[in-house]
């Protein structure tokens, strides 16, 4: 099944507004968040779309989590990774060209290359991050950073991983799903309805 743009900001409005896993955000809120990070450092719009729609595999099928801090506190700390940045792309592909889908299926493996090629950037992870990390295969060796490097949008994805590192802050101000549907327009492949 694919999704249109209309689907994007029903599934965002309606199941993004609980607590991003263990972090002090919604799932919504840490979307427009990264995306304003994108769009404030001039990123093109395919980029800024992808970050909108970075983490929208956690979204898609999944079962909803509790509501609120409780529930955040509540929700033990995953035990295997869910490639949450596969799981959208099926529902995006006919939607969007590769300069959106490949930052979002790069961007985890954007955490591994940051954490082997940047000293500092482990230290800077959240301890959700932290603890996702090492589910997903901890930081790359050289032949992994290397072969990343050689990625057709790879430094995309490392733009979009430290904009997602930073949206991540309770009440920071940003455009509004109608802003961003817009820039998912521009950037559709075909003509979206709605």
């Amino acid at each position: 099944m694919s999704l249109s743009i209309p689907d994007i900001v029903q599934l965002l409005s309606s199941r993004a507004t609980t607590w991003y896993g263990q972090e002090a955000v919604s799932q919504l809120d840490h979307a427009l968040q990264c995306a304003q990070l994108a769009e404030t450092a001039g990123e093109t719009d395919s980029t800024v779309v992808a970050a909108l729609l970075h983490d929208l595999g956690h979204i898609v099928g999944a079962k909803q989590p509790a509501d609120g801090p409780a529930g955040a506190e509540a929700e033990a700390m995953p035990e295997k990774d869910d490639l949450h940045q596969y799981v959208a792309l099926p529902f995006l592909r006919s939607l969007f060209a590769d300069a959106v889908l490949e930052p979002i299926k790069l961007h985890v493996d954007a955490k591994r290359y940051l954490c082997a090629v940047d000293a500092a950037y482990w230290a800077d992870l959240s301890p959700a991050s932290k603890h996702s990390l090492v589910l997903q295969g901890g930081a790359f060796d050289a032949a992994q950073v290397q072969a990343f490097e050689a990625l057709p949008y790879s430094q995309e994805a490392v733009r979009l991983r430290r904009y997602d590192d930073l949206a991540k802050v309770p009440g920071a101000p940003t455009s509004g799903l109608a802003h961003f549907s817009q820039t998912m327009s521009r950037v559709a492949l075909a003509p979206q309805l709605g």
